[in-house]
């Protein structure tokens, strides 16, 4: 008897824009995304995006610096006098990591003078990083700051079915509230089990059920243990019926 057909899983790309209009709000980046839109108002040309790891401070810097033409500069490339390309305006991720305070004060006093906006993105707040160069520090805590918070519940939610939609991968509706429901409560880490998720349903070469996904995400950091699936509550999300969805 041949052996049972395995369809081979291929690393096939996934389109995801970083389009702002394409980002999906809530309560906890809704006055960050009402400053993106807006960049003409922010003081002094200036602005930082804020918050824990995971949040999307990366995306929505990404999303910006796409539809208005802004280059992005990685904060761990910062060093020296660094070469700022001219433009509109610019994004520098991982603001708070740049690895020399007076390659940072250059490029901001460049922008200055050049009428450029900057976009930051940090951890903390620019006020509280931790810098001795007095003139950097001043223009660090009068930049106008903005919180990006963890995700809700529906974010999270609509989060997971637009990386399966992406994927083209069905998946019940009560399947995506028992992944929601131990899942961390981080956008990187839906996105990441969708991936998985996609990876194994396409070598199994069937639907994603909840044997698969508990195999599939064993590894995942901050999956909920084995031993408490079964007893865990529900993944809520009261913008959606309980029936049994498909994607």
């Amino acid at each position: 008897m041949p052996p049972p057909y395995r369809q081979l899983a291929l690393p096939l790309p996934v389109a995801d824009g970083c389009d702002l209009a394409d980002l999906l709000e809530d309560a906890s980046n809704a006055e960050a995304l009402a400053w993106l839109r807006r960049p003409e108002s922010w003081p002094a040309g200036r602005l930082a995006l804020f918050g824990p790891a995971a949040t999307g401070k990366t995306h929505m810097l990404r999303g910006l610096a796409a539809r208005r033409g802004w280059p992005v500069l990685p904060g761990l490339t910062i060093r020296g006098w660094p070469a700022v390309p001219a433009g509109e305006g610019l994004a520098l991720d991982d603001a708070d990591c740049v690895p020399e305070e007076a390659a940072l004060l250059h490029l901001l006093n460049l922008c200055a003078e050049r009428g450029q906006r900057v976009l930051l993105a940090g951890r903390d707040p620019p006020a509280r990083w931790a810098v001795t160069l007095a003139d950097l520090r001043s223009r660090l805590r009068a930049m106008t700051a903005v919180m990006v918070h963890p995700p809700g519940d529906a974010l999270l939610s609509a989060l997971l079915r637009r990386h399966f939609l992406l994927r083209q991968l069905r998946v019940e509706r009560g399947v995506q509230d028992w992944l929601l429901a131990r899942l961390p409560r981080e956008a990187a880490a839906v996105a990441e089990a969708a991936a998985r998720l996609d990876h194994a349903a396409l070598a199994a070469g069937g639907r994603v059920t909840r044997a698969l996904a508990r195999a599939a995400l064993v590894e995942l950091p901050g999956f909920g243990p084995d031993g408490e699936e079964e007893d865990a509550p529900p993944f809520r999300d009261d913008g959606f019926t309980d029936g049994p969805t498909l994607l």
